[in-house]
């Protein structure tokens, strides 16, 4: 009685059954004693070991989909970057007309993107022997950049007697902000999931990733055809024309905006499509 008080005075657990603890119990006893207790202590050890590796938020999310969710939203955030990277330069598409039309020691070759417009004065020696037309655009020379008249008084610009298509750059234009705006909606969403530990916010985050490459892409053709517009606006000067690395940006960017909210949606679903597709085989199947 003495040792069984004792043992509930220590840890305030009552003795194993099957363990004796009276006075004529013996070394035999004490031993049975501190193997129960052992047993005891390491199946409590399992637990927390169990319960530190399957730990969850208030919302019932796990640390391992919090770290798939993290690298899901990486991937969107370099979408982000791309983009933003994209839509503040204006190397979208360069003009570049022959180096020698102007029989001049310099030639003139130009670039625009969504917003503005530049020209450059190139020194014909600079240019690679083997390169017909004026440029690259990256070569040093007298830079002259003007932002589009298109959102204020609605007026054209004039590049080498050609004339921009107003609708389709402004149509072009307005696709990219709106897909940055859904960009930051998604961003807003996966930061709540996370912050509140909830699977519901990873849907709406999907969707406006998803949506928002896509804008990135079809801003792309759109502003693609309004270039091809342009150049046939008029055939005085002969024109060579490559779309140059601001559009690559954009390119790439919803590319991963896409893959980013395709892994979103992938994690917000009640199960797993790899098991579903790929159910493990029972060892008594085999």
């Amino acid at each position: 009685m003495w040792s069984t008080f004792f043992l509930h005075e220590e840890d305030g657990r009552p003795i194993p059954p099957g363990v004796g603890v009276g006075p004529g119990a013996g070394p035999l006893g004490l031993t049975g004693v501190m193997g129960g207790r052992g047993a005891w202590a390491g199946a409590m050890g399992v637990k927390r070991r169990a319960k530190a590796l399957t730990s969850r938020h208030p919302g019932g999310m796990s640390e391992v989909q919090k770290g798939k969710i993290k690298l899901a939203f990486f991937v969107a955030i370099v979408g982000v970057v791309l983009t933003v990277l994209g839509l503040g330069t204006e190397y979208w598409v360069e003009l570049s007309p022959p180096k020698n039309f102007y029989n001049n020691q310099t030639c003139l070759a130009a670039h625009y993107g969504l917003w503005k417009g530049c020209s450059r004065t190139l020194w014909v020696a600079d240019i690679d022997p083997e390169r017909e037309s004026c440029g690259p655009a990256e070569l040093p020379g007298e830079s002259h950049c003007n932002y589009f008249k298109f959102y204020t008084t609605g007026e054209n610009a004039v590049i080498f007697q050609k004339t921009t298509e107003k609708s389709l750059n402004v149509a072009a234009a307005m696709m990219a902000l709106f897909g940055l705006f859904l960009m930051v909606m998604g961003a807003i969403c996966i930061t709540t999931a996370l912050s509140k530990g909830e699977l519901f916010f990873l849907k709406p985050a999907s969707v406006c990733f998803i949506l928002s490459g896509l804008l990135m892409l079809l801003s792309l053709t759109v502003f693609n055809q309004s270039v091809l517009s342009f150049l046939a606006s008029d055939h005085s000067v002969p024109l060579h024309h490559e779309l140059s690395w601001s559009v690559s940006c954009i390119g790439c960017a919803g590319a991963m905006l896409i893959l980013g909210g395709i892994f979103f949606l992938l994690l917000a679903l009640p199960f797993s499509p790899w098991q579903r597709c790929f159910p493990p085989k029972n060892e008594s199947d085999s």
